[in-house]
């Protein structure tokens, strides 16, 4: 039977139009349909398997490496002459975080505490907890710094303290003693008759008052109701605002609680943090893109005003009485009167928290911050902190413990904490939000070119139906037309593939 020739050339046309206008319709509707599914799958819900799971137990490793400077001439130190010390490390930590307590609330809120641990690494670490350090006593020698202008009677009874419990100007002890605490009569005496003067109640080490322990109760919005609210803190400890700073703009609780942020943020966005170890909000800044895994990524960093003092950065008057830039007293909220707490510290993804209190006042420290963020989810990849903290040391009369030290900022430890997200998990970033999208753009832009292609060229056919052109002919045009789109269909999923 006889083909109806202008009839097959109207449907191949009618068939490019379809094509030509699914590909438009592609253009508009797949990036809202990508869009919906980050926010479905963003909400703090049971329900979302992969992010629930990523925001309750963080199966990211983290690690925490900390070097010792160990001081080699502690006895030339105290006649005047200059510090001589050696790195030691690093010794290696394992964190884990982990939410308890979880309990959602009917606004759109959940509440938890969580928890964490730090488990020593012995085959990534270059010693082991029972080598022996030694470094500056911080509670001699920043209690001496601190009470050089007290009347001098005051500073013969201290240095009698010291006297009295043993506590000289260095400590000579292992590596985990060092780091996780050990017992003090000092410490013993000073919280019985001086309650609320050092924030430990039990063993006194640098990492004491972290492991173990939970970093209060914070109650963050589910973006149930409004993803732009997703991880954002309601409150803290029953607080919606803080009572230790000075103005209104310091107290405030900003932003999230430092794991994760809302999706779909842009280069102008800050990623502003509440730390309940710095005891005030902060926020870091957009610095460059990157990528990692193939995924497309935003850097973040601390900027430099983070911890300017009040004269170099007038926002941060309220966090007065300053030190110098680069420095954070927070005794205010550590309940000390007496001795000032300096502490720099960073909240980021898997409760990434440097987890040093230092109990003196002239301490100082450089610090360098930076979070690899995926904008389209909230969830940042890689998070890195890197730490030094020296002490100033000097000689205060009345106190023989200090001997003759010369004016010095002695090195005491440096640190860095990191992690990153890798295996199953980046994989299926990927896909969901690189290939999948990159697919769905190229099968549009196919299907509009397709579409275009077989309408010209049915047109044609269509056209020379009326010079009369041999059907044959017009069967092996509008075939070949079919095959190569066919073929292009072919090559293109195979090429993903």
């Amino acid at each position: 039977m006889a083909i109806k020739r202008p009839k097959v050339a109207i449907g191949f046309i009618v068939a490019g139009v379809l094509m030509v206008l699914f590909g438009t319709i592609m253009c508009f509707v797949v990036p809202l349909v990508i869009d919906d599914q980050i926010v479905k799958h963003t909400v703090i819900d049971p329900k979302n398997d992969l992010t629930y799971t990523m925001w309750k137990d963080i199966p990211v490793p983290f690690f925490m490496s900390v070097y010792f400077f160990n001081v080699l001439n502690p006895a030339e130190i105290l006649k005047g002459e200059k510090p001589m010390v050696e790195q030691r490390g690093p010794y290696v930590y394992r964190k884990q975080c982990q939410k308890e307590n979880i309990t959602f609330h009917p606004n759109g809120t959940v509440s938890y505490r969580e928890y964490r641990q730090y488990h020593f690494e012995p085959s990534m670490s270059a010693g082991n907890e029972s080598d022996v350090v030694t470094i500056p006593n911080m509670l001699v020698l920043g209690a001496s710094v601190m009470m050089e202008n007290l009347p001098y009677v005051l500073r013969l009874m201290m240095s009698a303290t010291f006297k009295t419990f043993k506590e000289g100007p260095f400590l000579t002890k292992p590596v985990g003693e060092l780091m996780w605490g050990y017992d003090s009569g000092l410490v013993d005496f000073l919280n019985k008759y001086l309650p609320g003067m050092i924030p430990t109640s039990g063993k006194f080490g640098l990492f004491s008052e972290f492991n173990n322990s939970n970093t209060g109760l914070f109650t963050v919005f589910t973006g149930k109701d409004d993803i732009r609210k997703v991880h954002r803190v309601d409150s803290w400890n029953g607080l919606t605002e803080l009572p230790y700073w000075r103005t209104a703009q310091s107290n405030m609780i900003n932003g999230t609680a430092g794991q994760m942020w809302p999706p779909f943020m842009t280069k102008e966005s800050t990623l502003p943090f509440y730390s309940p170890d710095a005891c005030r909000s902060m926020e870091l800044v957009y610095q460059r893109p990157g990528e990692m895994y193939g995924i497309p990524l935003y850097r973040y960093v601390a900027p430099k005003t983070l911890f300017a003092n009040g004269t170099d950065y007038a926002p941060n008057e309220g966090f007065c009485p300053c030190r110098q830039s680069g420095l954070l007293n927070v005794s205010s909220c550590r309940h000390s009167d007496c001795i000032p707490i300096v502490y720099p510290q960073l909240s980021s993804f898997s409760c990434l928290q440097p987890i040093l209190t230092f109990y003196q006042s002239h301490m100082s420290g450089n610090l360098y911050i930076f979070v690899v963020y995926l904008q389209q989810t909230g969830v940042p990849l890689n998070v890195s902190i890197r730490l030094q903290l020296n002490l100033y040391m000097k000689k205060v009369s009345g106190i023989t413990e200090t001997g003759k030290i010369s004016d010095v900022v002695m090195p005491m430890i440096w640190f860095e904490e990191n992690g990153y997200i890798d295996g199953p998990i980046v994989n299926t970033f990927r896909t969901n939000l690189v290939v999948l999208p990159t697919l769905l753009e190229y099968l549009q832009y196919i299907l509009i070119g397709l579409g275009l292609a077989t309408i010209i060229v049915a047109a044609v056919v269509y056209h020379k139906v009326k010079v009369k052109l041999p059907h044959r002919i017009q069967a092996s045009m509008l075939s070949c037309l079919t095959a190569r789109c066919i073929l292009l269909l072919w090559f293109f999923f195979s090429s993903l593939h």
